[in-house]
């Protein structure tokens, strides 16, 4: 074998078409754009447009709501805290919160807090302080005799009237059709 004898698989690499370029390549005259007008333009930007007819996305019905800032958190299950406290990557007599977890290596950044999710099993007594824990997450935790911390969310007394505001707003358009809620027996 020599270097001058190396070449690619037939069929490896493929030549791009020349177009513009006579007759015999096919894509010769008008290079594969048609006739006149916008489209044999260079900058052509008709890329929705239906002849001025009402486009599909304009058409179609809008969905949903999209957080104008949403916070993104870490998440982590109590089995893999426990994973980490076996490996010796973090000490379970310690307090845990996201800080401990980034310098552990376990996650990679803060983001805007953690969410504790509750697959796995967690035999180590564990401290942790998190902005979520999901009810599975917290009766692991509570199970193997640790506690979780939940961090709560300050709420400004202008938003809790608005709620109660709109709430009542809600109660009265409904009309009281609601039916009462039975009471349990004991």
């Amino acid at each position: 074998m020599r270097l001058n004898g190396i070449k690619d698989n037939a069929g490896a690499n493929k030549g791009r078409v020349r177009i513009g370029r006579g007759i015999g390549s096919g894509m010769g005259k008008m290079g594969g754009r048609g006739g006149k007008g916008q489209s044999a333009r260079s900058g052509v930007a008709i890329g929705g447009f239906e002849g001025g007819q009402m486009p599909l996305h304009r058409r179609l019905p809008k969905r949903g709501f999209n957080k104008w800032r949403p916070e993104n958190f870490n998440e982590i299950n109590v089995g893999a805290l426990q994973q980490a406290i076996e490996d010796k990557r973090l000490d379970g007599g310690k307090a845990i919160d996201v800080a401990s977890l980034v310098a552990a290596g376990i996650l990679r950044r803060e983001k805007d807090g953690l969410r504790l999710l509750g697959d796995g099993e967690l035999k180590s007594k564990i401290s942790i302080t998190v902005n979520h824990a999901s009810a599975k997450a917290k009766a692991a935790v509570e199970k193997a005799g640790g506690t979780v911390n939940v961090i709560e969310v300050k709420v400004l007394e202008a938003d809790v009237a608005k709620k109660k505001k709109s709430d009542a707003k809600k109660a009265a358009k409904s009309g009281g059709n609601k039916k009462p809620a039975a009471k349990a027996e004991a």
